[in-house]
């Protein structure tokens, strides 16, 4: 069986999930790429696999089963700030501080907020990354509401971390309800002065108590007055209209402290955010999905860039992004963008930084293509339809309770027992594939996060149990982890191979002879590819890899190609193009004799 591939390179990720509910995927920022190089890239999560045209069907899937296993656990049901539980909001916003418990970093019930960007709606402004922040700030007001966001900015209290092992999330507000009180009583007071000087006969003619009453009453009214207009002040302006604000001011190119306000804005977001985790008794995740990023101008792709990195540079951010994009063309607006010259003269590697897991989608099988195929002849009432039809199959099924098939369970099962057989091969001291490991904890935990989805596709793709080996699946992760460009140059000189009809023996050879064939074409090409190299490790430790330690040959890398999802497969198409560039050229230039040219007849 071959993976179903994903239109455009759709993906969805689940804070600390797996595929398919396997163990092993930690906690992670993401990223992915799609079909011939397409992109998703995502933080804070694994990935799940996801039917055409429902991109966040298994996410909320996962929010359901999660919601339930976590009622389970704490015989907790999860509020929402709707109806009476707005009202109670509200309450907990002006009177209580919110503390962050042990019992609520134990939750594992998630509400993941979905957040669409297209970059292209947004490419005639001068300042896109505004737009991608603007975006942000007003769908998190429109999900939970204007009226709670502008309580918490006037009287909302940051979560702080509990200074013990107490269970107790809230604590009153002891200043607050002491200047509270203090304010009504003087309020009191002084209109009581006041109404004893103007109703009481004896008393009314003394103008000095009208005055007392009078000062002593617009005092502690103001200090009302004016927390009641803060917060219908933050009711009318939202975030979105004070970022906007500031972009179209005149002196913008020369306003110090834009970005720090900017900042400002966004981290009373996460706050608010985090406030509404513990209120809510769940995890909360904005999922913001980026597209058509790669129809823009490169400055306005290192603005939105940039802008990704502000927003997730502080450690425990509730972000998720999903960017979708072509590496491609990515990376040379990049290296051309003037604001990044001397940081991003290689995008690779500034990609490579930027975006924490990438992800490549492999590309599309026979029948994936057909059922393309079929989706294009379709008109588009058709496939209206078929939506509409698969939507009501998926309810009923539900509302049925229709149990897994044994088969599959068996799968998943297997799936498991490969994973964890896997992840004891890196944990083995004595094991060659542990000194291969990269010493750098992101590299770690995208090989921890891409091992489990290799393995079931592997499984997927055989059909039979047992038949990939972890340890061998395993090391093909590290491998394209560790030398990308050495792989996907061996990769593209395999698939020159197969395509030509080679022996029948060919499958045998090892893929180190293959690279060892074509090396010198690649040094011939190492100027335009510079980059790329630069990406690979040691390279002496890849001719150890290949030739003595994990000798994959030539049938076992065509095995793995078709799951290879931690590999940028625009780089291997990218070697192809120039591979045959390369030899056109040569082949112009072989010297023709004249006796060829023109032939004499005899």
């Amino acid at each position: 069986m071959e993976p179903e591939a994903l239109p455009g390179g759709a993906c969805s990720p689940a804070r600390g999930g797996s595929l398919s509910g396997s163990s092993g995927c930690c906690e992670e920022h993401v990223a992915c790429l799609g079909p011939e190089g397409d992109t998703c890239a995502c933080r804070d999560g694994a990935f799940v696999e996801v039917e055409p045209g429902d991109n966040q069907g298994f996410m909320r899937q996962e929010m359901v089963q999660r919601e339930e296993a976590e009622l389970r656990r704490s015989h907790q049901k999860p509020r929402s700030p709707e109806g009476w539980g707005l009202l109670l909001l509200l309450w907990y916003l002006a009177f209580y501080k919110p503390i962050i418990t042990e019992s609520h970093l134990r939750r594992k019930n998630i509400e993941f907020i979905f957040i669409r960007f297209s970059a292209w709606q947004y490419a005639g402004c001068d300042k896109l990354w505004a737009g991608l922040v603007t975006t942000l700030c007003d769908s998190i007001r429109h999900h939970f509401g204007a009226l709670p966001l502008s309580v918490y900015h006037v009287m909302g209290t940051r979560p702080r971390f509990a200074s013990g092992f107490s269970q107790k999330e809230w604590v009153l507000k002891t200043g607050t309800c002491l200047k509270l009180w203090g304010m009504l009583f003087v309020l009191g007071a002084g209109v009581t002065i006041l109404l004893v000087a103007l109703l009481v006969p004896g008393i009314k003619d003394h103008h000095a108590l009208k005055v007392v009453g009078s000062a002593v009453t617009s005092l502690s009214g103001s200090g009302l007055a004016l927390g009641a207009f803060s917060i219908l002040k933050n009711l009318l302006i939202s975030e979105k209209q004070k970022i906007e604000r500031l972009t179209n001011s005149e002196k913008f190119t020369s306003q110090l402290g834009f970005m720090s306000k900017v900042r400002n804005e966004v981290e009373v977001l996460v706050d608010f955010l985090s406030f509404m985790e513990i209120f809510e008794r769940r995890r909360l995740r904005v999922v913001l999905e980026i597209t058509s990023l790669d129809i823009c101008y490169p400055e306005k792709v290192a603005g939105v860039l940039n802008a990704m990195n502000t927003l997730l540079s502080e450690a425990n951010t509730p972000f998720i992004f999903i960017l979708a994009v072509d590496p491609s063309v990515i990376v040379p607006c990049l290296e051309q963008t003037g604001c990044m010259k001397g940081l991003a003269d290689n995008g690779y590697l500034y990609l490579n930084r930027t975006v924490t897991l990438p992800f490549s989608i492999p590309e599309m099988g026979a029948r994936s293509r057909l059922r393309f195929l079929e989706a294009a002849i379709q008109t588009r009432e058709d496939l209206m339809y078929r939506i509409i039809t698969s939507n009501v199959e998926r309810r009923r099924a539900k509302c049925q309770a229709v149990p897994a098939v044994p088969s599959r369970e068996e799968a998943d099962a297997e799936a498991v027992r490969c994973i964890h057989a896997a992840f004891r091969c890196l944990h083995d001291g004595t094991d060659p594939l542990a000194r291969y490991l990269p010493t750098s904890g992101a590299h770690v935990r995208r090989i921890v996060n891409t091992i489990p989805i290799t393995l079931r596709l592997l499984l997927h793709r055989s059909g039979t149990p047992g038949t990939p080996s972890p340890r061998a699946a395993a090391a093909w992760v590290v491998l394209a982890d560790q030398w990308p460009c050495r792989l996907s140059w061996a990769l593209q000189c395999l698939e020159d191979a197969w395509q030509s009809r080679p022996t029948t023996d060919f499958g045998a050879r090892s893929l180190w002879s293959i690279f060892q064939e074509n090396v010198g074409e690649l040094s011939s090409l190492r100027q335009p590819l510079h980059n790329v190299l630069s990406l690979d490790g040691d390279p002496e430790l890849f001719q150890t890899f290949l030739a003595s330690d994990f000798p994959f040959t030539a049938r076992d890398a065509r095995a793995f190609l078709g799951v290879t999802v931690n590999l940028d497969h625009s780089i291997r198409h990218k070697m192809g193009l120039l591979r045959g560039l390369d030899r056109l050229q040569k082949a112009t230039a072989t010297p023709v004799s004249r006796s060829v040219q023109c032939p004499h007849p005899e």
